[in-house]
């Protein structure tokens, strides 16, 4: 049921969004030089490296500086801000759906380097299932972290591993543990009901489950001026 939905899903709404997504695609041509797609190497199912798809909201070479993006990243392109607020950056994903590599709902597909060096054993419970287009810990970050800065002189992949990372995969870990048809609804309800609440300046009513306890700072509280 789930292969199908995935598979339905992802051909509505490429259907559907197509005149966007064209515009969008001559939007990154016309503004910025260099690919309208970029491919990022991340961890799949098993931990099996892929290349997930996405429209470029970055300067062409920006991965060779930092593999995480935090706040307003200076490498964002203008046009790449408004794809990354409404999301449609991550739209083209939905080729990876249909080719099997990823779902609609699973644990978002993590940087190999940061898949070695920093999942415990625990951790990679979250690589067991494929990797998704929204997730709890996807959630999280839009909803809590996403505004956060990293102090002065530390790194956004420095900050990210030391901060962000294990709240975000506390909460994926629950969903790998208690995941069904109706929670990958729920999920793919709650994603829409944040991004129009987020466009409409408003705080969206959202709350992770975690697998257990989580950091204290996990909101991002500690970090916020």
């Amino acid at each position: 049921m789930k292969r199908a939905f995935d598979i339905a899903f992802s051909v509505i709404v490429l259907v559907g969004l197509f005149p966007l997504l064209l515009i969008a695609a001559i939007a990154i041509k016309l503004t910025s030089s260099g690919p309208v797609f970029y491919g990022a190497r991340r961890a799949g199912l098993n931990g099996r490296p892929i290349r997930v798809w996405k429209f470029r909201t970055m300067v062409t070479g920006a991965d060779k500086h930092a593999t995480v993006t935090i706040g307003s990243d200076s490498r964002i392109t203008g046009i790449g801000k408004l794809l990354r607020a409404s999301k449609l950056d991550e739209i083209p994903q939905l080729w990876n759906i249909l080719h099997g590599e990823m779902s609609v709902v699973g644990p978002r597909p993590e940087s190999l380097d940061i898949v070695e060096q920093y999942f415990t054993p625990k951790e990679r419970e979250t690589l067991n299932v494929l990797p998704g287009l929204t997730c709890p810990g996807n959630l999280l970050y839009y909803v809590f972290h996403e505004d956060l800065r990293p102090p002065v002189g530390v790194s956004a992949n420095q900050f990210y591993v030391a901060h962000l990372l294990r709240p975000k995969l506390l909460a994926d870990l629950h969903y790998v543990r208690h995941q069904s048809f109706g929670r990958d609804l729920s999920l793919i309800m709650d994603t829409v009901r944040v991004i129009l609440a987020k466009w409409q300046g408003k705080a969206p009513d959202w709350t992770p489950e975690f697998a257990e306890t989580p950091p204290a700072s996990w909101k991002g509280d500690a970090f916020r001026d």
